[in-house]
């Protein structure tokens, strides 16, 4: 190892570990606006239509995002922020950072995997993290959810209060609400993004397209935004629809789902599209390179202290 680049040696699984968490925590913090907005366009049109002048209006990524700013105050955008860093740190570095542990599980310690196996692990590794992380998930779409009132009455007051006061109202199960078709969504995304990011930059480094360094990463990044939103979107909007809903509005996940298609139809499952997209993508961006770069400085770190004087 000493001597060797810290790009040709292969990164301790700890570092894999606490690389992902902390780079998806620093997406997290840059894309959240866009998270937010996305939820609310997700939402809107729930249950009963509200017709008159104060029904609320949310008309595309940019203008949700002005309109929360200008009837909410520009903090409004950052609701859930504490839950969705303890979200990324929990969920990101068990779905993202052991991934390539799985693999090798899967493979038997070989080196070679297929596409099958690289689903698996991405399978696994979300449904893991999933389980883990759930609490931390509801509370954030809660928070990101609720708006504002003129008189500054909110659904809760804090991270802290609204996990008791779900876990009183609703019973600890509450805090796993969605717990399934989360787990369905993050398997779904978890596959589209790690496997698709792992296909695009392995193809682009074997035929020597680019060199594996940031402009690669980028690349790989970007596709991998992009296939999982298309794919993922619609487990995305009956998720968060059926997280946010109050005690006793579905019955589970698939009623959430018929009700939404029976009420606003198929485009329904679509809502909120170009800021799952422009938030993935951005996302992915930041969290991948990040997350490289950490790798690359964490094992150079490692190296430092392990060699000899």
């Amino acid at each position: 190892m000493v001597g060797m680049k810290p790009e040709h040696v292969a990164p301790s699984a700890t570092v894999k570990f606490f690389g992902a968490g902390t780079a998806a925590c620093i997406a997290d913090l840059l894309t959240f606006p866009l998270d937010t907005a996305k939820v609310r366009l997700q939402i809107q049109g729930e249950g009963q239509k509200v017709e008159g002048p104060s029904a609320p209006r949310y008309r595309g990524v940019f203008g949700t995002i002005t309109t929360i700013v200008r009837t909410e105050g520009p903090r409004s955008l950052y609701n859930g922020l504490v839950a969705g860093l303890q979200r990324q740190m929990s969920f990101g570095s068990v779905r993202i950072g052991l991934y390539d542990s799985m693999k090798q599980f899967y493979t038997r310690g070989t080196e070679s995997a297929g596409v099958v196996t690289r689903l698996m692990a991405g399978c696994t590794t979300g449904a893991m993290a999933v389980a883990i992380a759930q609490p931390t998930d509801v509370v954030k779409v809660r928070f990101q959810a609720q708006v504002r009132m003129a008189d500054g009455e909110r659904r809760y007051n804090s991270t802290l209060d609204a996990y008791k006061t779900i876990a009183r109202q609703e019973g600890v199960r509450g805090l796993w609400k969605g717990c399934m078709p989360n787990i369905t969504r993050n398997a779904i995304v978890n596959c589209s993004e790690l496997v698709t990011y792992d296909l695009i930059k392995e193809l682009i480094l074997n035929y020597d397209l680019m060199t594996d360094n940031l402009p690669c990463h980028f690349t790989a990044a970007f596709g991998a935004g992009f296939c999982t939103t298309v794919v993922a979107s619609p487990v995305d909007v009956v998720k968060t629809r059926f997280m946010n809903s109050g005690h006793g509005q579905y019955t589970s996940a698939i009623s959430c789902a018929i009700e939404m298609l029976r009420n606003e139809g198929a485009t329904a499952f679509y809502k909120g599209f170009m800021p799952s997209f422009l938030r993935l993508g951005s996302w992915n961006i930041v969290m991948f390179v990040t997350y490289e770069q950490i790798k690359r400085g964490m094992t150079r770190a490692q190296q430092y202290w392990e060699s000899p004087f």
